[in-house]
């Protein structure tokens, strides 16, 4: 489980992060929405340790990680898949997925698992092209590839769906379900695409101005209002 307490963060000045608090569990897809600019992005950062916390802590498996570095976190099981994708495009998809390995031995880091090219069929028939080459939508599925190659417990999306055709969107959209329904992982999911996160939510978080506002289960989004206070 991932629990974070109380979490707080400043720019210039700026009070970015309020006292951030929530817990997000393994089996379920805990959505976390609002509008451009409220501070999503730098909370995932701060979860990843890619920006350190100014005060409060963040928990992972019972262990308080909030001084741990990026990649004691991504040993640990965390696996994040940042706004732009931030694939290799020199790289073939292959070698992009077989960085997702690098947490593990040489013996145990040998090929892409199947089950990767399972969930993402169009990167087998494109494993042999560079990432540079793909389109916007196949490099975000190769993102996420990359990730679930490490075998995380702990799945971070920040929105998966920016900029991606429709047809694409659907299917990203049934391999988090799918992920989903394994039951072996946590998924923090962050959107801006209020009927995307909808579909998936088990829990919903809606932040503004650096504080979650509003919590509740994804069945009851519609219910509580929050369609109309996210950006789409």
């Amino acid at each position: 489980m991932l629990q974070v307490k109380e979490l707080n963060q400043y720019y210039s000045g700026s009070h970015i992060l309020r006292g951030v608090t929530f817990e997000a569990h393994i089996g379920e897809v805990t959505c976390l929405l609002g509008r451009n600019g409220v501070g999503k992005t730098t909370l995932l950062k701060c979860l990843m340790g890619l920006i350190p916390a100014r005060s409060g802590n963040v928990f992972w498996q019972e262990k308080n990680v909030t001084h741990w570095k990026p990649h004691q976190r991504v040993r640990a099981g965390v696996a994040y898949v940042p706004q732009g994708r931030d694939i290799f495009p020199r790289l073939t998809v292959e070698e992009n997925l077989l960085l997702g390995l690098s947490r593990f031995s040489t013996q145990e880091a040998r090929g892409v698992p199947d089950d990767i090219y399972a969930l993402f069929p169009v990167l087998q028939e494109m494993k042999h092209r560079r990432g540079g080459d793909l389109s916007g939508g196949q490099q975000q599925q190769l993102a996420i590839g990359r990730a679930l190659a490490s075998r995380p417990q702990l799945l971070i999306l920040d929105e998966p769906t920016e900029g991606i055709q429709p047809s694409v969107i659907k299917e990203i959209g049934q391999v988090i379900s799918q992920l989903a329904l394994r039951g072996d992982m946590a998924i923090l999911l962050v959107e801006q695409f209020y009927d995307f996160a909808e579909q998936l939510a088990d829990k919903y978080l809606l932040m503004s101005r650096g504080s979650i506002i509003q919590s509740g289960e994804g069945k009851n989004m519609e219910s509580e209002g929050v369609r109309g206070l996210v950006a789409i």
